[in-house]
């Protein structure tokens, strides 16, 4: 059995529990970073595109852009996680988004919006790797605290993304002294948070929790030869790996969409950008911070009702987004953390559903191709919403996202009828 574990992790394999801690630990460290480097790169890309390009009509582009971009870059984690681990797979994501980050500021610099854009292309593989991070603290988790352990990953990430909108404006006066346009300045926190990310992955994620995960199912399977076979396994992933990632394609759709948007109607609204952070932190919060409730509440009620809950509350946010006037921080704010926790409904049910039916054989590389569906839905999200803001308005877009949520109702429905 040894000979079949990554150098590392054998010490640690008769201690699954010991070594889940470890990993959480660190998992955690490198997601408060991460989500620093997802969150100020959100707060300012469609502002820095509408001011490069003198419209409204392609300031969805940028969100559509690094949505794509992850698409690309869930691919390649994913494979390399397959392949070596997820140590090398999370670290070589965080380091191309902050390649990303650093182009981001030199096309402000030179004001090339083509360079703009292949930028923020590279700068997508930030999130794409916060995401699948999730994954990496569920493998070695057992299978009745598999929606705890994701959860503790994710909500990880809001300390760093309500942090990380905040610092805006400082660091917009920052990047100003350096001669870089003030839009430019959170990009500079997001290339040093995603370089640090990779950091504390690649010198503290051991062992390798898939890996590990891995060394452990062959030591069960060569105790119990009777266990379910691979083809078993792999029938039963297929149906969890369509739900789940249904689940997360909508939620991801309507969230990006309405959530692109806002900080761009509130600035054509004469609001500054300390207010648009505001209330981008407090949707970031919303989307991370309640995630042990989730988890607990996904290990505790099932998938199927919270991601119920998920479309629910994705049609509260819309209607209360759609409704709420232009001047009202507040309830701009409080319908944009409905959205947040309606995203999060959804991403915690899902990846769930995919982690507890996929088999290890091949768990990452199926993971990284539902990602990429998620940030193709999140790319169509963010290129539509400004195309559809410009031809109508901001309420129309998010009375459409909220409309377009309940189609989770009849997927969730026809899913336990068949069951």
């Amino acid at each position: 059995m040894t000979n079949t574990a990554p150098a590392g992790t054998t010490p640690l394999i008769s201690d699954p529990a010991r070594a889940q801690r470890r990993v959480l630990r660190v998992l955690v460290a490198s997601q408060i970073l991460s989500g620093a480097g997802l969150a100020a790169g959100v707060t300012v890309g469609a502002l820095l595109a509408q001011e490069m390009l003198g419209t409204t009509t392609l300031a969805g582009l940028p969100s559509a852009l690094f949505t794509a971009g992850s698409a690309l870059a869930a691919v390649a984690v994913g494979r390399i996680s397959q392949a070596r681990g997820r140590r090398p797979g999370l670290a070589a994501g965080y380091l191309a988004g902050a390649v990303g980050s650093a182009g981001v500021i030199l096309a402000a610099v030179l004001d090339n919006p083509v360079l703009l854009f292949l930028a923020l292309f590279v700068y997508g593989a930030g999130t794409a790797t916060n995401l699948q991070a999730r994954y990496a603290g569920a493998d070695l988790a057992a299978p009745g605290h598999r929606g705890r352990a994701l959860s503790t990953v994710l909500v990880a990430t809001t300390l760093g993304g309500v942090a990380g909108p905040n610092l805006a404006a400082p660091t917009g006066t920052f990047a100003e002294h350096l001669g870089i346009p003030n839009l430019a300045g959170p990009f500079i926190l997001s290339g040093a948070a995603y370089a640090l990310a990779a950091l504390v992955l690649v010198v503290w994620l051991r062992p390798d929790p898939l890996l590990t995960a891995r060394a452990l199912a062959e030591a069960e399977r060569a105790a119990a030869p009777t266990a379910s076979s691979d083809a078993d396994d792999a029938a039963v992933g297929r149906g969890g790996v369509v739900l789940g990632a249904l689940v997360m394609i909508l939620t991801q759709l309507v969230m990006v969409a309405i959530m692109t948007m806002t900080p761009v109607h509130m600035h054509d609204h004469g609001h500054g950008t300390a207010a648009s952070g505001l209330v981008i932190a407090i949707h970031i919060g919303a989307m991370y911070l309640p995630s042990p409730l989730t988890g607990w509440l996904v290990d505790r009620l099932g998938h199927m009702k919270i991601a119920t809950a998920s479309g629910i509350t994705l049609l509260a946010s819309g209607l209360l987004a759609a409704l709420a006037p232009a001047d009202s921080i507040a309830l701009l704010a409080l319908a944009l953390a409905l959205l947040g926790l309606g995203w999060n409904f959804g991403l915690v049910s899902g990846t769930a559903i995919i982690t507890d039916t996929v088999p290890l054989a091949t768990r990452a590389k199926t993971q990284g191709m539902v990602d990429v569906s998620i940030a193709l839905a999140g790319a169509t999200g963010g290129m539509a919403s400004g195309i559809m803001v410009a031809a109508t308005s901001y309420p129309a877009l998010a009375l459409t996202g909220g409309i377009l949520s309940l189609a989770l109702l009849p997927i969730v429905a026809a899913t336990a009828y068949r069951r």
